[in-house]
């Protein structure tokens, strides 16, 4: 405990007020994953961009379940991969292609969020994709993009195909592979995330029905501009977040560590 807790004052006293703030945050983003059972064990990585000119980003210590992920246990990395602050961890090499890629690219991409859920994963392999058969689906119906399967995500290359692909868009389907979510900040990008893989939940269940009952073409449009609307307003994460934070703590605030 002695040595958790120095390791912890270390790394706390090190940094600037805000990138602690900002490990809290994706530490909290990592629990809610756990939370709502989208984990993968250890496979897949939120980051989050360190404020400041060196371009370094933190992402989860590899080997870790995403719920004993802390603000402190959070391993600082550049953009060529090198630990620039090690928390005694390593990191995944296909967590850095995948996110590396996005944060060299987006300046608005200060965070960056990948999963492998059952649902996702199953839309991801659908050929038509996220379908506007839900409200849900339709509000984000002009943000989700798509990236064809190239393998293990273990090639520098596959970046440039990435960063093409996801365009100015905040949410990509990886073919058969997950989903991912791009955000300002990590309270928008887990909103973001959120709501995709909520529309790919509702989609895998819709679909188990004999026949589908499909919105009008006028329902699809007043949504997708409601949609866009409300991505720029901001008002996914400005309410919820503060009260996903005050579940966490009432459940286990040790992320905050």
């Amino acid at each position: 405990m002695v040595q958790a807790l120095h390791a912890l004052n270390e790394i706390r006293t090190g940094i600037s007020a805000e990138e602690w703030q900002i490990r809290v945050d994706l530490a909290a983003a990592y629990r809610l994953v756990d939370h709502y059972g989208w984990t993968d064990m250890i496979f897949t990585h939120l980051s989050a961009r360190v404020p400041g000119p060196e371009h370094h980003f933190l992402i989860n210590p590899y080997g870790l379940m995403f719920d004993e992920v802390t603000a402190s246990n959070l391993v600082k990395i550049d953009l060529n991969g090198n630990i620039v602050l090690s928390s005694g961890y390593d990191v995944n090499p296909a967590g850095f292609c995948i996110h590396s890629a996005i944060h060299m690219a987006r300046e608005d991409a200060r965070a960056v969020m990948h999963l492998h859920t059952d649902d996702g994963v199953a839309v991801s392999a659908m050929a038509d994709g996220l379908m506007p058969v839900t409200q849900t689906a339709m509000v984000i119906q002009d943000e989700v993009a798509y990236h064809e399967y190239e393998g293990v995500a273990l090639d520098l290359d596959e970046r440039s195909r990435l960063v093409r692909d996801i365009g100015d868009k905040k949410l990509m389907i990886l073919r058969n592979h997950g989903t991912l979510a791009v955000g300002a900040t990590v309270s928008d990008c887990f909103m973001m995330l959120y709501t995709l893989e909520r529309a790919c939940s509702m989609q895998v269940r819709a679909l188990a029905a004999p026949a589908l009952h499909q919105p009008s073409a006028q329902s699809l449009e007043t949504t997708r501009r409601q949609g866009k609307m409300l991505m720029a307003s901001g008002q996914l994460d400005q309410l919820a977040w503060p009260a996903l934070l005050r579940m966490l703590d009432r459940k286990d605030s040790s992320f905050r560590n």
